[in-house]
């Protein structure tokens, strides 16, 4: 009897032993990062301002809304004054100073014309290439893409609409090379010829076939917006995700609503029964079209009862377009923010940014942490609970999970702009600079002149009082916490065409002045 009973405890040891429970780690949540191309702050009736706009009450972006009631509305996010330098910031953590892709890419090895015939400075030989995930590229910079990391876990890739990450003829300029399992619409330039189907896209267009949509022939001569197709596409491929149940990145990227401003038919008679100007009618139209598609989406991740596990997050690449091609007056359609894109003023820096994590943000809630655009490939990571990611590049972002998490913390983090370059056109806050903010004060620096700006952006958020006579010292604080990282990162900077030298940083600038002198900007530089 002794024996079956020690026999039966032994085997109920073994039992139990071989039991012991296993470690339980959640599925890798399914991701969407919708990012709007060239999108204002005020292009949507969401308000990311303190009180509602009457621009908020021009576009309907019901959807918008929807995603803003679900999850979490940034009121401080930052983007690149142009769009390469954002997406390759996007795609690899670093900030543009650092990767040197500091203004929109094209054509291989080529310096952009406005950049070479300027009057008073000679410019850097920037990354011209754009990205590449290989080294030996020249002028690029190499890196370890955020989609090739996803995909060497296990993400199912999407890439839909816009890429503009390298230049055409290298290795960058296709998705695919950059880690994505699918491609859709994506190619070297960074806008299309043509947002219509009657019209091919563009495709087909003598002398235009560099800006012709690929990809998307089945709607060559369909009445279908640009939008409409690239979403159809999306969805089309995120099936084969879901039929499969791997976990998958949607790096949902519009053209919308970049140039040309075309209207899409399905939303532009509404805006012209507003009584709203033709031009701005089609760009309303064009705003609503992108906002139905992330509508579509999110209809989809519903259907497929994938909601729980999925994360959408929204963004732009940078400001809204005011400089040119817009109705009415210049400079003036993200107010109350000044100036839009190409410019380090808020209007084209600050962003639109929603994000939804199911059981993570708080629905209808809102932050004015201060995130830019380097701080998602971090973030991203994170999410996908990838802890050990090992890269080729420098990460300069941080991730922003805690404050999704409630957790905001302000530790005195600065925010950097660098653009040693020529976007082309002129207006407020456009042309070679630097910038720096740190809390709620932002310093610029304009490199043709050398001249300096500081602006409370809490008191003065529209940046129409520059404060360098009143607080010196703030001043020369944030010029040299703002010279020592473009040193750090080894930052490019143009030379002055009349004398051959180098652009001296801030706080030489500073350092040169004497003691009892004030540096006073009563005007934007001449570009």
């Amino acid at each position: 009897m002794k024996f079956y009973h020690a026999l039966f405890l032994l085997l109920l040891i073994a039992f139990f032993g071989s039991c012991e429970p296993e470690e339980i780690t959640e599925a890798p949540p399914n991701i969407v990062l919708f990012l709007v191309d060239d999108m204002g702050w005020q292009d949507t009736s969401v308000p990311f301002y303190k009180e509602r706009t009457s621009f908020n009450d021009i576009y309907e972006t019901p959807n918008m809304e929807r995603l803003a009631l679900e999850g979490m509305k940034f009121t401080q996010a930052y983007a690149t004054p142009v769009c390469s330098p954002s997406r390759v910031s996007l795609m690899t953590g670093m900030n543009a100073a650092r990767h040197r892709v500091t203004n929109w890419t094209l054509k291989k090895d080529s310096i952009k014309p406005m950049e070479t015939n300027h009057k008073k400075l000679s410019f850097p030989t920037w990354n011209v290439n754009g990205l590449s995930p290989v080294s030996g590229i020249l002028n690029s910079v190499h890196a370890s893409p955020l989609p090739q990391i996803l995909h060497d876990v296990g993400y199912y890739t999407i890439h839909a609409g816009k890429a503009h990450l390298g230049a055409i003829g290298t290795p960058g300029a296709d998705p695919k090379n950059l880690g994505f399992d699918v491609n859709i619409a994506g190619h070297a330039a960074g806008a299309p010829e043509s947002y219509l189907g009657t019209d091919n896209f563009g495709n087909g267009k003598e002398g235009k076939e560099i800006w012709a949509v690929p990809g998307l022939e089945k709607y060559h001569g369909e009445d279908i917006y640009l939008t409409e197709a690239i979403t159809q596409e999306a969805l089309m491929a995120m099936d084969s995700a879901v039929v499969t149940q791997r976990p998958f990145f949607l790096y949902m990227s519009h053209y919308a609503v970049h140039t040309p401003i075309i209207e899409d038919a399905r939303f532009y008679q509404k805006y012209l029964e507003k009584g709203i100007d033709t031009v701005e009618a089609k760009y309303a139209s064009m705003v609503e079209g992108m906002d139905k598609s992330l509508g579509d989406i999110m209809d989809y991740i519903e259907e497929k009862d994938i909601v729980d596990n999925t994360i959408i997050l929204f963004m732009s690449d940078n400001g809204g377009l005011s400089v040119h091609t817009r109705a009415g007056d210049l400079h003036t359609h993200n107010k109350p923010l000044n100036s839009g894109k190409g410019s380090v003023y808020e209007g084209g820096i600050r962003e639109p940014m929603l994000v939804k994590w199911p059981e993570i943000t708080a629905p209808n809630s809102m932050s004015d942490a201060r995130v830019i655009i380097e701080d998602f490939y971090p973030t991203i990571l994170e999410m996908a609970q990838i802890d050990s990611a090992e890269t080729v590049q420098k990460i300069d972002g941080k991730s922003f999970v805690s404050v999704l998490e409630g957790e905001l913390k302000d530790n005195g983090r600065s925010l950097f702009w660098h653009f040693p370059n020529e976007w082309g056109p002129s207006g407020p806050g456009i042309g070679a600079s630097s910038a720096i903010r740190n809390g709620t004060m932002k310093l610029v620096y304009y490199h043709a002149d050398s001249k300096l700006e500081l602006f409370d952006l809490n008191e003065d958020i529209g940046e129409s009082t520059n404060l360098i006579l009143e607080q010196p010292e703030k001043t020369k604080e944030l010029a040299k916490i703002l010279s020592d990282y473009l040193r750090e990162v080894e930052a490019q900077m143009p030379l002055k065409k009349d004398t051959g030298l180098m652009i001296p940083y801030p706080d030489e600038v500073l350092d040169s002045i004497k003691q009892d002198t004030v540096l006073i900007v009563d005007e934007i530089p001449e570009n």
